[in-house]
């Protein structure tokens, strides 16, 4: 049977992740891996999860299995943490959560949920998001289209275009958005276009899945969920994935949670049953380590201080680089305006440079991103910031 198969390319990002590994230049950079990364190229575990680790060490009691929703503690909170303690949709009893192998693991329940509801359902996604969306939704038998997003020209969002896409489409239709930090691209919907965007939605009467990997990486936690919460409020279907890797630090614990908002109580429970068997069908049960660690940090008053101070101090250091990369680069006498990179937010950024460009700077100067030019703003620091925005100028 074996015979039959093709080899598949190896995925980009992590093929990139070994050349720079192998590169023997001391003054390598990489900003092709999306995790964070401290000054000294790091990614620490934060304090308050040590502290919550330690507490789950000293009670956990048993390994038995925690059943195909996972912790409940868990799902009610990071419900909070998404809509707020009192959205209109959680006081309705309208939102149902569950636990998932990661954000990725959400979007791929989201997925087989979606099939359940309508086979080869439609899912619209933004040109560009991130790479694995498409996988994910075609392998589940969904079919998969874009509406305009990103103006790679004007480094800005084509905003009218993506209205006059979205109000056409489907009412049976799925329509992904990210919720902040837009990956691959920075570029965030502002409030105003996302209050537009909801109108559309409700007109068309189409279903919203949002996808929040990053909550509390753009602006703040509360400021990041504004779409979220904005859209559970006017429509009556709807499906979110979230994910702790980011904001928890937790990438390897694999911890996310996928909410499902439906019209009522009663509808709520079906469609919840369906996702659980969903869930059984394709892992069975997830994982509790990194759920415990959450749980334990949202449901402690000073743990969960802790944590929103080491949130806010990546978010700092993140958004601090965007805007020293900009200035080194206009200290340099750079003509071309890199100021969009200082305006956008999340982990990631095109530069906006050609192909070839990225090759240079890769052979030359042993900077290592993605051919797109798709940047990791985490990779950015103080050691490295002259280097890179002077290798920058030196290929334009």
């Amino acid at each position: 049977m074996f015979e039959t198969l093709k080899g598949l390319p190896a995925d980009p990002i992590l093929g990139l992740l070994t050349q720079y590994r192998n590169d023997p230049n001391p003054a390598k950079v990489d900003l092709g891996v999306g995790v964070y990364k401290d000054e000294a190229g790091h990614t620490p575990i934060l304090h308050s999860v040590k502290q919550a680790e330690a507490h789950r060490l000293a009670t956990e009691q048993t390994k038995v299995y925690i059943g195909p929703s996972g912790s409940g503690a868990f799902n009610q909170l990071m419900t909070e943490l998404a809509f707020g303690p009192e959205h209109t949709a959680l006081l309705a009893n309208r939102i149902r959560t569950v636990s998932t192998p990661g954000g990725t693991g959400a979007l791929r329940v989201a997925a087989d949920f979606i099939q359940r509801c309508k086979p080869g359902a439609t899912v619209w996604v933004s040109d560009p998001t991130w790479a694995n969306h498409t996988g994910l939704f075609e392998t589940a038998g969904l079919t998969v289209k874009t509406y305009p997003y990103y103006d790679y020209d004007n480094k800005s969002i084509k905003f009218d275009e993506m209205l006059a896409c979205l109000s056409q489409i489907d009412e049976q239709d799925v329509v992904l958005l990210h919720a902040c930090c837009h990956n691959p691209s920075g570029a965030d919907l502002n409030q105003g276009q996302w209050d537009q965007v909801i109108d559309v939605i409700v007109s068309r009467g189409c279903m919203p899945l949002i996808d929040m990997a990053y909550q509390g990486f753009g602006e703040g936690i509360d400021e990041d969920a504004y779409g979220v919460r904005a859209m559970a409020s006017k429509v009556d279907n709807m499906l979110l994935c979230a994910s702790c890797s980011k904001n928890f630090g937790l990438y390897r614990e694999r911890i996310g949670a996928c909410s499902l908002i439906a019209k009522d109580a009663a509808q709520a429970d079906i469609a919840l049953s369906v996702m659980l068997y969903v869930i059984r069908c394709i892992y069975s049960m997830p994982p509790a380590h990194g759920a415990a660690i959450v749980e334990t940090i949202l449901g402690n008053k000073e743990l969960k201080a802790q944590w929103l101070e080491e949130l806010k101090e990546m978010r700092d250091r993140i958004n601090g680089n965007r805007t020293v990369l900009v200035e080194k680069l206009q200290a340099l006498g750079v003509e071309r305006d890199f100021g969009f990179i200082a305006d956008e937010k999340g982990m990631f950024s095109f530069l906006g440079i050609t192909p070839e460009q990225v090759s240079r700077l890769k052979l030359e100067y042993a900077i290592y991103m993605v051919d797109s030019s798709r940047i990791s703003i985490a990779g950015i620091s103080h050691t490295n910031v002259d280097y890179l925005a002077k290798s920058i100028a030196a290929v334009l």
